[in-house]
């Protein structure tokens, strides 16, 4: 708690801002989001207008992530976002997380260089499109008198933390006995909901509709007491009553033939609840300016039970597929259960033509005659990519009178055809087919939308990784050897496992090179960096050691040389080196190093032993640098383990111990054959780095004498 001269905190400070921005904008809920610069999280620190259990799924963004709140602090500029229906094209995973009719404004908290955060606020969807001046400048006005509180209590030793989320209580209500009297004369059920979702208070009438006790009503949230509401879809319409401070109503059937109707009217304290008898939809019914919903079964098949809470976990699960197999199959295989969609096809437009990418449920006929389509052709998946406009067809038969020329599957009854648009433009279409009738009621409308978005950058990254991946693995195939050479009286296995799936193109390196009939050289290396310059400079440098070493230089000198050729290139990247010249007729090797880890020497007996090479510097970073030389024994039967840091590193564990553990397990296991070895080596390090992010390259090199004299 942050304590100021005058007895008050700065957390009181900064929420009677809260309050006074409030009133000054007429927002119904406010936030104040603060920027933790070590983690590069927003973490939402106050709210006002929501009880903590309802803010928590927004309780916390990346400051790198697209949402409005990061990127108002990330760019320092206010973001305005008047309707939902502008947020599912500009912030497609916010709209999906945020799916209520409302408007959104951002500022940005900072004072001089520093960025303290975000300012939130919502308001009804029906705000004008533009926010007023008496808006913006209580907006702003408020975000610059948090920023000083902020400043004021960092520079006095006393900062905010945003550790825990402080909510602000909601005005004080009034209960009066004449008005619980009042309710209990009306010929209709009242009950009152906080802004947690319990209930507060209800009638006679209300206990008789909805059934069970007035004790065992009071306190619980009606989802969770009456099993008949036991669907996240009701809940979401008492959340988007309070989200978007709009009356709204809908219909819900307690028992076969027994329909009641709920009118929903929110304030800054929580929703009011109007329950009466209801009429089966379509049957007609009362009508009192609110809007009106029907979240129940109908003769037509509806979105399955709190299919569109599910959509934003799909939005997650599409960040994490990589090429444009993952994004497929995500989509195919995660996405059309919870839509309810008996098919999908995922279409591209590259070169004027139509490319089906991904395709699930559809004849396979049907996806033949769209494959390779021009872009001429009058079908609805070019129209909704040439007008970038979604398509719903509640009617496949009426699609084909108004369209005849349009090749549709014919046991398919309902179709969405759904742009996907990313970069600025269309870049394909997704199509959505239903086996029966699908009326797809707007929230539906607004949450696919929103979800094709999602999908089309997911998409877009993957085409781009997939382009990529395709020049890093020609890359990487180039620089590194095809084949090391075969040597009379010598075992070679070498194993080399990148720490992407390819985008990134790895620095580490390795070589055997054969010098004579009775000599041979191997190296293995390590370029700071993944990227093409990392890539390009380990060719460079596995060039220089091979023409050096073929000259007949010695270990020492091979690397000087290598290294005048680096500070000559100026390169800004330092690379380790180890070099092994091995005698074949005299079974001994003559290393050297450049701050590479050290080699593994496991002798015939199973003994093992980390050997002790004169550490020289990195290359490329000394121009006069010196290296010296070691000679060991290297018998037949013995194993010589060349290495990259990558194989042996474990966060939390110091580099020593992990060579060791490593040294440990090369000696434990059969060195009978150096591919099974490295292969067994290398996999089990793989698994370990897969649990820690950040991992790095994965080379290895074993070398093994054959059990007899020489060559």
């Amino acid at each position: 708690m942050s304590v100021e001269e005058d007895g008050h905190s700065t957390e009181a400070e900064v929420e009677r801002v809260l309050a006074d921005v409030g009133r000054g904008t007429g927002a119904h809920v406010g936030a104040l989001y603060m920027l933790d610069p070590a983690e590069q999280v927003l973490r939402m620190a106050f709210v006002t207008g929501l009880s903590r259990r309802v803010a928590a799924p927004w309780i916390q963004v990346a400051l790198a992530s697209t949402v409005p709140a990061a990127e108002a602090a990330r760019e320092g500029r206010m973001v305005w976002v008047p309707s939902h229906t502008d947020m599912a094209r500009r912030f497609p995973r916010t709209a999906l997380a945020l799916p209520y009719h409302v408007a959104l404004g951002v500022v940005p908290v900072s004072s001089g260089p520093t960025r303290w955060g975000a300012l939130l606020q919502l308001w009804p969807g029906t705000h004008a499109p533009a926010l007023s001046e008496r808006e913006t400048r209580a907006l702003e006005g408020g975000a610059e008198r948090i920023a000083c509180l902020l400043q004021r209590a960092a520079e006095a030793g006393r900062p905010v933390r945003s550790t825990e989320l402080r909510v602000m209580d909601p005005p004080p209500t009034r209960h009066a006995e004449a008005g619980a009297d009042l309710t209990e004369r009306l010929p209709e059920g009242i009950c009152a909901l906080d802004l947690e979702g319990r209930i507060t208070f209800l009638n006679g009438h209300a206990v008789q509709l909805l059934g069970g006790t007035r004790d065992g009503l009071l306190g619980a949230r009606p989802w969770d007491a009456l099993p008949w509401l036991n669907d996240p879809v009701y809940e979401n319409a008492y959340l988007g009553s309070l989200f978007s401070r709009l009356p709204t109503s809908f219909s819900a059937q307690r028992s076969p033939g027994q329909w009641l109707a709920f009118h929903l009217y929110p304030d800054a304290t929580g929703v009011s609840v109007r329950v009466t008898p209801g009429e089966a939809p379509g049957d007609g019914g009362e009508g009192d300016g609110v809007q009106d919903q029907v979240l129940t079964p109908t003769a037509v098949e509806r979105t399955r039970p709190g299919a569109l809470f599910q959509l934003l976990h799909l939005s997650s699960v599409l960040t994490d597929a990589v090429g444009v197999r993952d994004v497929t199959d995500t989509v195919t295989d995660h996405i059309m259960p919870v839509i309810n969609a008996q098919a999908m096809a995922l279409v591209t437009a590259d070169e004027g033509r139509l490319k089906v990418v991904g395709c699930r449920g559809f004849r396979r006929d049907i996806a033949e005659v769209f494959d390779g389509l021009a872009m001429s052709a009058e079908t609805p998946v070019v129209r909704a990519i040439q007008d970038g406009t979604p398509l719903f067809s509640t009617d496949g038969d009426e699609l084909r009178r108004t369209s005849p020329s349009v090749q549709l599957s014919p046991d398919k009854a309902s179709f969405a055809y759904l742009p996907l648009f990313a970069s600025g433009r269309t870049i394909g279409c997704c199509v959505l087919g239903y086996n029966r009738p699908h009326l797809f009621p707007p929230d539906e409308r607004t949450a696919l939308i929103s979800l094709a978005g999602v999908i089309a950058q997911a998409l877009e990254r993957a085409r781009l990784y997939d382009s990529k991946n395709q020049v890093a693995l020609g890359l990487q195939a180039a620089l590194l050897p095809h084949d090391l050479p075969r040597i009379p009286g010598l075992q070679v296995a070498a194993r080399y496992l990148p720490a992407t799936r390819g985008l990134d193109i790895g620095g580490d390196f390795y070589d055997l090179i054969r010098l004579d009939d009775t000599s041979a050289a191997a190296v293995i290396g390590d370029v700071q960096g993944h990227n093409v310059n990392a890539a390009a400079l380990m060719g460079q440098v596995r060039t220089a050691v091979h023409t050096h070493a073929s000259a007949g230089a010695p270990p020492d000198e091979v690397l000087a040389r290598t290294n005048r050729l680096l500070i000559d290139l100026r390169s800004t990247l330092f690379t380790s080196c180890l070099y092994a010249h091995l005698d074949l007729r005299h079974h001994r090797a003559r290393l050297a190093t450049a701050g590479h880890p050290p080699p593994i020497l496991r002798r015939p007996d199973g003994g093992t032993e980390i050997l002790d090479v004169p550490t020289g510097i990195l290359l490329g970073i000394e121009p006069e640098a010196e290296y010296r030389t070691v000679d060991v024994p290297l018998p037949p039967g013995a194993v010589l383990a060349l290495y990259t840091d990558g194989l042996v590193e474990v966060p939390g564990t110091s580099l020593d111990t992990s060579i060791a553990e490593f040294a440990a397990r090369l000696g434990n296991a059969d060195p009978r054959s150096l591919d099974a070895l490295s292969e067994t080596l290398v996999r089990r390090a793989g698994r370990t780095r897969h649990s820690f992010r950040g991992s790095d390259d994965i080379a290895l090199l074993l070398i093994k004498p054959d059990a007899r004299d020489g060559p």
